[in-house]
């Protein structure tokens, strides 16, 4: 162990600042604990009116689930976008970067802390489905196990990459914290399958490997098997595409360091 203590030691460091921020900010508790329910309700009443006039039997439940999974993607990524964002905010940015900390144990911290965050969430949706609406998630079963781990992942892609762009444009970059993420939730269907997107639209969204997550999920929905194929599909896209995100956010970093960029947010 060295005289900065272990990678264990810093992680839990980070982990703590996250946990301390969190419970300090009352308003804080919007995104995880207050917006859920606000899109359950939202969609979950859509679902109802849609049975009640004749709608397709079982749109409530497809609503459901996908507020479910929409809520793994925007707490996973949220989480540790705005885990970086809060050195900005705070303008501890530059007394973070001359910490011991390794750039993977500062990451994998952020990740780690998002869970909590994620746990909460999705448990919100999850309790106001089953008081509003009588539909509990855990009626499907374990197969959406796989498909809510691949999205966790999705969701993390997606703040390497913004985090990423935020150290290479500065602040003025904060905005694709929320707006890259809901661009992906658009573009991968969470609530209806991607044939009914514009034509030219439709490549980009079987590029993203969230789609074929989705897809998986409305099958098991529907009472269908699990169509392994799609989470093959999503497996090998996310793990190409999180690859490619933490060569981005570790290369921005780098590049962040050697320029002298953290009097941007001094």
């Amino acid at each position: 162990m060295s005289n900065y203590g272990s990678s264990r030691q810093r992680m839990r460091a980070v982990i703590r600042r996250q946990a301390l921020t969190l419970r300090r900010g009352s308003h804080r508790w919007f995104d995880v604990a207050i917006w859920p329910v606000v899109d359950t309700v939202l969609w979950g009443s859509l679902g109802a009116f849609s049975e009640a006039t004749g709608g397709t039997k079982g749109d409530l439940a497809f609503l459901l689930t996908g507020v479910f999974l929409m809520h793994v993607v925007y707490q996973s990524s949220i989480a540790v976008s705005t885990g970086f964002l809060d050195e900005t905010w705070s303008r501890t940015l530059l007394n973070t970067l001359v910490t011991p900390i390794k750039d993977w144990e500062y990451f994998a911290a952020l990740a780690t802390f998002s869970l909590v965050k994620l746990a909460i969430g999705t448990g919100v949706v999850a309790l106001a489905s089953w008081v509003g609406y009588g539909f509990s998630v855990s009626n499907i079963g374990f197969s959406l196990v796989p498909i809510y781990a691949l999205v966790v992942l999705v969701g993390w892609t997606v703040s390497l990459v913004v985090i990423g762009l935020i150290l290479r444009f500065g602040k003025g970059a904060e905005i694709l914290t929320w707006g890259i993420m809901f661009i992906v939730i658009a573009l991968s269907g969470i609530f209806y399958p991607t044939s009914a997107l514009p034509p030219w639209l439709r490549p980009i969204s079987n590029m993203i490997p969230a789609t074929h997550a989705f897809d998986a999920a409305r099958a098991v929905v529907a009472g269908d098997p699990m169509p392994w194929g799609q989470v093959g599909y999503a497996a090998i896209g996310t793990l190409v595409c999180g690859g490619l995100a933490v060569w981005y956010a570790t290369r921005m970093l780098t590049t962040f360091r050697r320029r002298g960029f953290a009097t941007r947010y001094s």
